[in-house]
């Protein structure tokens, strides 16, 4: 039996090491006979992922478990959207497009975190999000306890996506295009300071 401390433990390195599908839940799935991973052919792939939308095996440290798999599904949706959204921000922003107030004026994506938390406008940006977070956190433990909540269903769907035949498709986009956002805002982020320049940031 695990300890608690080991439990979070491995929800804390999910965004290390696993690669979380979009998909449906896993609770009372028969064992499934390991197989080699489609990511990493010389190893193992972790049988709570397999068959699910957007899973190529990749979770060589085995960190997904029927408990924590809804959680790892939920987190890195979560962290694909924001990433798709930054990169779009970070890139609008060296092109000159800025809030119209003065604070803004003359800053850069690089420049403006230090200008922001200057200013407060980070910390209050933090309020905001930690508010979102919290307000969110009930349906979150819901689901985590076994609830109906499917996760990263924020219950918005203004273009009736989930009614599309191609939805299933839709879903293994999100999760490949939010992935590619993680690495791709790294990857921005490091060399605009690197180089101190704006696009393309060299």
């Amino acid at each position: 039996r695990r300890r608690p401390w080991q439990i979070m433990l491995t929800v804390a390195l999910s965004a290390l090491a696993f690669s979380a599908p979009v998909g449906r839940p896993v609770a009372g799935r028969a064992a499934v006979q390991m197989v080699k991973s489609q990511a990493l052919p010389m190893a193992e792939a972790n049988p709570v992922i397999a068959g699910l939308p957007g899973s190529v095996g990749f979770d060589p440290l085995m960190l997904a478990t029927p408990t924590t798999l809804k959680w790892m599904i939920e987190a890195e949706l979560k962290h694909g959207r924001v990433a798709m959204l930054a990169v779009l921000g970070w890139v609008a922003v060296d092109l000159g497009l800025h809030f119209p107030l003065a604070q803004f004026e003359g800053l850069t994506s690089l420049t403006a975190h230090d200008a922001t938390v200057k200013s407060g406008d980070m910390f209050r940006l933090f309020l905001y999000a930690s508010l979102a977070e919290t307000l969110a956190f009930g349906k979150t433990l819901e689901m985590m306890m076994g609830g109906d909540k499917i996760a990263g269903d924020l219950g918005f769907d203004p273009l009736g996506f989930k009614s599309s035949p191609d939805y299933a498709k839709l879903q293994v986009k999100e999760i490949k295009n939010g992935r590619l956002a993680m690495l791709a805002f790294s990857g921005i982020v490091t060399q605009a300071a690197l180089s101190g320049k704006g696009i393309p940031y060299y």
